[in-house]
């Protein structure tokens, strides 16, 4: 699961001009929250499109008035503990049936609620834990500590709650991804440098990729067929050589084409490109899921995949189908499977062969060719597992 990247902006970080500074960073480099005073929340919103998180105490009433209201000044969720039980600022009571901090995140005002917690002890750990169970949200934040405590909350609290876990860098957010193999649900980054933000963000995105097993398949025929409605998939991306798509006839196999990153003396090389076949294969999706060449249109996302089988999402600006002369190509698995996908006459085409990258009008019988195979199939891009025959 992807996480999301939250950035904290409240008064610690300094006056408005370096808050805003933080927010503006966040803003571009794809965060998905930040975290600010609660005066700070209508400023926010007129500097662009992004979930706000704000600090209240108890006084706060502002901020549960009218909350079915549409009011824009509201805040997204509000968390409590700041100046608090949860930073340390109030003693915590011996009986957490006491707490301020929970009384409040236990009203029911109908906002989303989150709770913010420094681990100062075991005993913050057991508070942040009894906070998780009534928050949506729950921010730890660590101070002589990295994987212990969020390793105990982790397999304390499980699905309950959105645990959030404090960190300074993209490094730490990394280790915070990944710790138990499940991994904090999201961070909150401590950092107004503005590539430590764009770092983290690219650590969220890769912890939500799939790596997917690529194999070789040996072409068993190749053949020049008619022509065919073709599908070009123009990404707002820019591909790297090793990197395209998985398309084919049949969901089961998917055979890796290149994006269009090559010069050619003939044509300019279009990086953004994968010229994917015929209207009928396949393409595979970010879900895990596959759709139709022919129902892609601009804004969906399609899955880029490289060499190695490392993956990335890419958003579709613009889809174009023209009728072309088609290959045909088969390839066999290892178990026996055999797979087939349309692929257009030309030399811009190119797929990844055990020799290296090659025109698909030089492809022969024999060569090996990388593809994705699995062995259910689909229906409506879905994996069932029942009998269906492709060929």
């Amino acid at each position: 699961m992807t996480g999301d990247v939250w950035i904290k902006a409240d008064d610690t970080v300094g006056d408005w001009e370096e808050r805003r500074a933080r927010i503006t960073a966040a803003l571009e480099a794809g965060a998905d929250w930040v975290l600010v005073e609660s005066e700070d929340v209508e400023r926010v919103r007129e500097l662009g499109e992004i979930s706000i998180a704000a600090f209240r105490t108890d006084g706060d009433v502002s901020l549960i008035d009218d909350a079915e209201s549409d009011d824009p000044v509201h805040p997204d969720a509000y968390v409590v503990g700041k100046n608090g039980e949860g930073d340390g600022t109030v003693d915590l009571p011996a009986d957490f049936s006491g707490s301020a901090d929970l009384s409040t995140l236990r009203r029911d005002d109908g906002l989303t609620t989150g709770a913010y917690v420094r681990i100062l002890g075991s005993e913050y750990e057991s508070f942040a834990e009894a906070a998780a169970d009534a928050a949506d949200h729950t921010i730890v934040v660590g101070e002589d500590w990295t994987i212990i405590p969020l390793e105990n909350l982790i397999a304390r609290i499980g699905e309950e709650t959105d645990l959030i876990a404090g960190v300074t860098s993209a490094e730490e957010a990394r280790t915070a991804f990944e710790t138990l193999e499940i991994g904090a649900d999201s961070v909150l980054l401590d950092s107004s440098d503005p590539d430590e933000i764009r770092r983290t963000v690219e650590v969220r995105d890769d912890a939500g990729r799939e790596s997917l097993d690529l194999t070789w398949g040996e072409v068993i025929e190749i053949e020049q067929i008619g022509s065919a409605d073709r599908v070009c998939v123009d990404t707002g991306s820019l591909l790297e050589d090793d990197e395209g798509m998985l398309v084919g006839s049949m969901s089961r196999g998917l055979v890796f084409v290149h994006a269009e990153t090559a010069q050619s003396p003939y044509v300019a090389s279009r990086p953004f490109r994968v010229n994917a076949g015929a209207v009928h294969a396949y393409v595979r999706t970010p879900d895990g899921g596959t759709k139709y060449l022919s129902e892609l249109g601009s804004g969906d996302e399609v899955c880029v995949v490289d060499t190695e089988g490392n993956t990335r999402e890419a958003v579709v600006g613009r889809v174009k189908i023209e009728q072309r002369p088609m290959f045909r190509v088969a390839i066999e698995a290892d178990d026996g499977d055999r797979i087939e996908t349309l692929l257009q006459n030309a030399e811009t085409i190119k797929v990844a062969t055990r020799e290296g990258r090659k025109a698909v009008t030089d492809l022969a019988a024999g060569d090996e060719l990388r593809f994705y195979h699995e062995e259910t199939a689909r229906h409506f891009g879905e994996e069932v597992e029942e009998s269906i025959i492709e060929k």
